[in-house]
């Protein structure tokens, strides 16, 4: 089975693991890609990024860079869940707080680069929160990585020029060549291999 995000399993999870007995959740490093194009027709601009969710830590971490609008910038959003794949238009599922996150507003071109809280309800949209996770942060974000990876979700750029939106991204999750479970396998045999020198050196100073 391939992985169709970037998976990793902490070393020292599988070694608490085997040297106490103790389950840590290991920890799951997940990765999509936006590429910008024009959402309505005569809307000019392009520009890249990526989302990237950690989900021991709870954050997504958002990145773009952006161009050639029409218009000078409004707003940013992140809207979810489209009914649709990769087309239709949905609410607002993560607003970013302009002038906290760092999106610039007034320009023609720019770049936004901020951590999100996902554990925090006022990361999200009420409506969003409400109707999709069960009026709990926790389930808000269950449904918001849900819809990354079904690639309902987009980050669309509003103007002056297209107030509704100018150029948008739908999330795409980032394919990764390496199985899951080798990856498992082989942190099992380096946390085991640790384990082992361990006991030798106990052994040694005995």
């Amino acid at each position: 089975m391939k992985a169709n995000f970037f998976q990793l399993i902490t070393g020292a999870a599988i070694v608490g693991t085997i040297g106490s007995g103790v389950f840590t959740p290991a920890q799951a490093i997940q990765v999509w890609s936006l590429n910008f194009a024009p959402e309505v027709t005569g809307a000019t601009g392009t520009g890249t990024g990526s989302l990237t969710y950690d989900n021991i830590a709870r954050t997504l971490t958002v990145a773009s860079t952006f161009s050639g609008l029409s218009g000078n910038t409004t707003n940013a959003h992140i809207h979810a869940p489209t009914t649709v794949a990769g087309t239709g238009t949905v609410s607002v599922a993560v607003p970013f707080v302009l002038g906290v996150s760092g999106f610039p507003l007034g320009v023609t071109s720019g770049s936004h680069n901020t951590v999100l809280n996902l554990a925090l309800d006022s990361t999200y949209n009420t409506t969003f929160r409400n109707n999709f996770g069960g009026g709990t942060a926790a389930g808000a974000e269950a449904a918001l990585i849900a819809s990354f990876n079904a690639g309902t979700a987009y980050y669309n750029i509003h103007t002056s020029t297209f107030g509704g939106g100018e150029i948008r991204a739908f999330a795409t999750a980032v394919p990764w060549e390496t199985d899951a479970l080798s990856v498992v396998g082989t942190t099992l045999l380096f946390g085991f291999g640790i384990w082992r020198k361990n006991k030798v050196s106990q052994r040694n100073l005995k």
